[in-house]
């Protein structure tokens, strides 16, 4: 998966150990990030301070971010009285261990140093507080052309558009190509964006050149003209004034003394939006709120029988503990308190023994949180002897469930996302119910991940997907925005762990995002 976005992590220490005689010390942070196997490697560092016990260093350290991974990270403040790069001769005044999911989900994020697992470093503090690197805004533009110059010889002009900035070299690089209008010497193309960064580099006296050209199927294009200007004159256009351009052709204008021009390009409106980011969303304050779903039905098999999906081996997993880990172990750093509700479905129930869709994991079901990812797990243990397994397999109470919440807190603020995980074996029995269920959820902040368990063939939940095609109820009505993730478990049983919770969570930010751009909500604490 592409790198969501690169972070800017700001560090500052309080109260640092003094290691120097005479003077204080002049510290440096290094950042480190676990690479797997207990190796670690240097992903940045600071500038060194001198005599100083409070530092803030100005050198900002820079990490790539991804959502679905769990990124461990190490910061270590040296004492630093030498020349070498090497850190092995310099005094340690003590560092952190943390996962850059935990920073970038607090606005700030202080912890005490330790010189080793449980020894403090004196009173030494360290601050980290992460901002996105980034330029978010969006040039939105309208144009049209009058009076073009006819340039086919039997028809009228198929005219297109063509944006170039200036690189800082001097030479002309394409930003945009509009649609060919066909037969049209008045056209007016659809309103269309660029981010402001591709447009101008964030320059709005950058210049930018314009092209129009007759487009030929074969494609020896024919200018029909050309103008430069900047963003600056650009975004005079809107509310009803126009900004307009005489489109020259070079050569015509050298040829002839009594030419004008060869059309008039008009800029109906010309607007910057800023477009917010995953990352603005969760630092602006934005929880979100992971809730599991485990099939209970017949079809897993008997939990006592090794070729059960729910019989836990000797090790203590199956493929439903080891899915419910590896995705809840990254949603966990974006929920502060650590609360995840846990149900289960299509199984018969103590002590009316009814068949229940949604029963609480830990039996409880006013209150159906598990503390943390391990209560979640302890409560599957505890429920697996006490209950037995049945069906239909009906997935649409469970959506609905978490549908009900996400409604709930849908006021008009981007607080609260919902990221529901199903674990299945797949034969689902509802699927009418769940497909009107997924329609109504798509209009909600909230995702649904499913991971297929077992050798089940998953038609059914390639359907709930929808990448195919869209995904529509019984009565016609497609799905606002694509909110299910469909996974089978057997494509990762020897991958390594974090692999299926890359997959499955990857669409999460751009789902999150969809929704509060569609509702048109900023972060509930803008950058």
């Amino acid at each position: 998966a592409g790198c969501v976005s690169r972070v800017e992590l700001a560090v500052s220490c309080r109260s640092l150990l003094d290691r120097d005689l005479g003077s204080r010390s002049d510290p440096l942070c290094i950042l480190l990030q676990d690479v797997g196997g207990g190796r670690w490697a240097e992903l940045d560092r600071t500038e060194r301070i001198k005599n100083c016990q409070n530092p803030e260093f100005s050198k900002k350290l820079i990490v790539n971010y991804y959502f679905e991974k769990v990124q461990k990270l190490k910061f270590g403040v040296y004492d630093i009285d030498n020349k070498s790069v090497d850190l092995n001769d310099d005094d340690y005044l003590g560092g952190i261990e943390c996962t850059l999911g935990q920073v970038v989900s607090s606005s700030v994020f202080t912890r005490p140093l330790e010189l080793k697992q449980g020894k403090p470093a004196g009173k030494g503090t360290i601050t980290i507080s992460a901002e996105e690197i980034k330029d978010t805004r969006v040039v939105y533009l309208e144009i049209e052309a009058r009076n073009l110059d006819k340039k086919d010889f039997l028809g009228k002009s198929d005219p297109f558009l063509e944006f170039y900035k200036q690189s800082d070299a001097g030479t002309w690089q394409l930003v945009y190509r509009s649609e060919v209008i066909k037969n049209n010497l008045n056209p007016c193309w659809r309103k269309f964006s660029i981010p402001l960064q591709t447009f101008c580099g964030g320059n709005f006296n950058k210049p930018i050149k314009v092209q129009c050209a007759d487009h030929d199927s074969d494609g020896s294009h024919d200018l029909i003209g050309s103008f430069e200007t900047n963003l600056t004159q650009l975004q005079k256009a809107g509310d009803g004034s126009p900004v307009e351009f005489e489109c020259i052709h070079p050569e015509k204008k050298q040829k002839k003394k009594s030419y004008k021009n060869s059309g008039i390009i008009r800029i109906k409106s010309c607007k910057i939006e800023t477009e917010y980011s995953f990352l603005d969303y969760v630092m602006g304050g934005c929880q979100i709120n992971f809730t599991v779903g485990v099939d209970f039905t017949g079809s897993n098999g008997d939990p006592k029988s090794p070729d059960s999906l729910h019989y836990i081996s000797p090790d203590g997993i199956n493929e439903y503990l080891i899915a419910i880990w590896s995705v809840g172990s990254v949603v966990q750093d974006y929920d502060t308190d650590k609360l995840f509700p846990a149900f289960g479905f299509g199984a018969q129930v103590p002590p009316s023994w009814q068949v229940s869709h949604e029963f609480a994991l830990n039996f409880n079901p006013s209150n159906p949180y598990c503390q943390g990812i391990q209560g979640i797990v302890d409560a599957y243990h505890q429920i697996l002897p006490q209950i037995r397994l049945y069906g239909p397999t009906n997935f649409s109470p469970i959506i609905n469930h978490v549908a009900r919440f996400a409604a709930h807190s849908a006021q008009g603020t981007a607080s609260q996302y919902f990221v529901l995980l199903i674990i299945t074996d797949g034969e689902i029995t509802d699927l009418d119910q769940t497909r009107q269920a997924i329609v109504n959820a798509s209009k909600l902040p909230m995702s649904i991940i499913i991971v297929g368990v077992g050798e089940a063939d998953f038609q059914a939940m390639e359907v709930l997907d929808g990448d195919n095609g869209v995904l529509k109820s019984l009565t016609g009505e497609p799905v606002a925005r694509d909110i299910v993730q469909f996974v089978p478990f057997r494509q990762f049983k020897n991958a390594p762990r974090e692999a299926l919770s890359q997959v499955v969570l990857a669409e999460v930010p751009k789902q999150l995002v969809s929704y509060y751009k569609w509702q048109g909500w900023p972060p509930v604490k803008p950058p």
